[in-house]
C-alpha cells in the first residue's frame, strides 16, 4: 500500500463506523505512536485517523515491517528519519528505535502517552517476548511514559476500522485523569476481529503460554544454498480462563498489564540458599586440600 493509499484509507475509515462516537479530549493531551508493521500499514493508519480526532497524535513507525524485533536498538549503522506525504515520519530502523530516536531528540516535546499498533495479528502469550508492537511501547515504558500496545487477533486486516475505535475508546478511559504525577504503566491490549457492537466487555487478563515453535523449514534457494524459515508459533498451551487467549477467543477484548523486571522473585530465597551451599561446600574442599 503506498502512502497516498494508506491515506485515503484511514480517512475513509469513520465515515464506514456509524457506531464510533469518540468524545472530545483535552487538545493538551499528545499522543506519539509507532509500529511493527511499518509506517503505511492500515492498522497505524486507522489509529492514527482515530487518536487525532480526540487527541494531538503523531506517528514515527519503520520504514518496513520489523516484526519480531522485540526491544532491539540499532547500534552499529547510521538511522535516518524521513516524512511521508502525509506527515508520517518513518524510520530505517526497529520500532524500539522509532521511538527512542523520537524521545531522545526528533520531538521538541514530551509525549503524554506511546501508543503502538494496531498489529497485524496477535501479542498474546509469549509473543510479548518477541513483538515489535510491544517493543515501541516498551521503549516509551523505559522512558517513564505510559504506553499501551494494541493488536488484533487475527491477521488480514479484517474489522479494522472496528478496532481503532475500540483503542481509542481505551485510550480515553485510561486518560479521563490526569497522567501527570503517576506511575507509568505498560499495558498490552488484544483484540478480536469483529465489529464494535459484538466485541465483548474488556477483561484483565494474564498472558497465557504457546508450546515450542515449530520446526524451521528447510528450503534450497536458486543457487543452491540451505535457508532456514524460522517456524511458525505454537498453538496455545495454557488458554484457560483467565488468560488473554481464553478472554479473546470468547469475543472479549483481553488487556494484559506488563512488567520489565525479569527477575524471579518467587525463587530468589532458593538460589540464595544455593549460593550459600555452593560456597560453603568451595571454602570445604579448600581447606580439606591444604590440610
Amino acid at each position: 500500500m503506498n502512502v497516498s493509499v494508506a491515506t485515503a484509507f484511514g480517512l475513509g475509515l469513520w465515515s464506514r463506523c456509524a457506531a464510533y462516537n469518540p468524545q472530545p479530549m483535552p487538545s493538551t493531551l499528545k499522543i506519539l505512536i509507532s509500529n511493527d508493521d511499518g509506517f503505511q500499514a492500515p492498522g497505524i493508519v486507522a489509529l492514527h485517523a482515530a487518536l487525532a480526532r480526540v487527541a494531538q497524535v503523531e506517528v514515527v513507525a519503520p520504514e518496513h515491517n520489523n516484526s519480531a524485533k522485540s526491544n532491539a536498538l540499532t547500534l552499529h549503522a547510521p538511522l535516518y528519519v524521513q516524512t511521508a506525504s502525509n506527515g508520517f515520519r518513518y524510520v530505517n530502523g526497529t520500532p524500539a528505535d522509532c521511538v527512542h530516536i523520537a524521545l531522545t531528540g526528533l520531538l521538541d516535546y514530551r509525549p503524554d502517552l506511546i501508543v503502538s499498533g494496531i498489529n497485524n495479528g496477535a501479542n498474546m502469550g509469549d509473543d510479548t517476548i518477541y513483538s515489535g508492537t510491544v517493543g515501541a511501547a516498551m521503549e516509551g515504558y523505559l522512558f517513564g511514559i505510559p504506553a499501551i500496545a494494541f493488536s488484533q487477533v487475527d491477521k488480514g486486516w479484517g474489522e479494522i476500522e472496528a478496532a481503532a475505535a475500540k483503542a481509542t475508546e481505551v485510550v480515553q478511559q485510561l486518560t479521563a485523569g490526569s497522567l501527570s504525577g503517576q506511575p507509568p504503566w505498560l499495558l498490552n491490549v488484544n483484540m478480536p476481529n469483529l465489529p464494535l457492537d459484538a466485541m465483548r466487555s474488556l477483561k484483565i487478563c494474564r498472558l497465557g503460554r504457546r508450546h515450542s515453535a515449530e520446526r524451521v523449514i528447510v528450503q534450497e534457494s536458486p543457487r543452491g544454498d540451505t535457508m532456514y524459515w524460522i517456524g511458525s508459533a505454537g498453538a496455545a498451551k495454557d488458554d484457560t480462563e483467565g488468560t488473554d487467549f481464553h478472554a479473546t477467543a470468547h469475543g472479549h477484548v483481553a488487556l494484559t498489564p506488563l512488567k520489565v523486571d525479569l527477575t524471579d522473585h518467587d525463587n530468589l530465597r532458593y538460589w540464595a540458599q544455593s549460593a550459600a551451599q555452593w560456597d560453603t561446600s568451595a571454602h570445604g574442599a579448600g581447606a580439606s586440600e591444604t590440610a
